[in-house]
């Protein structure tokens, strides 16, 4: 009985190619020099959400005021 035909296996199989890789990183591009203090910039401590809109109340209640001082209500 005749051996089954069997592929011979190459000694190393060629993998498929791939561009080196830079071993250092290099910056992203150069930066406008006007931009670049704000990406140095730290955001602020956000105010939670009820303090907003209590200012934002007080600031209505107090144009209401304003304006109703200004132009009085005359109705009966």
């Amino acid at each position: 009985m005749p051996a089954a035909h069997v592929r011979p296996q190459p000694e190393h199989a060629m993998s498929q190619f791939t561009s080196p890789r830079p071993l250092q990183i290099k910056a992203l591009k150069p930066r406008n020099p006007l931009v670049a203090p704000a990406m140095q910039r730290q955001a602020g401590a956000h105010r939670s959400a009820h303090d907003a809109h209590a200012q934002r109340q007080q600031a209505r209640l107090e144009l209401r005021r304003l304006l109703r001082d200004r132009f009085p209500d005359d109705s009966p």
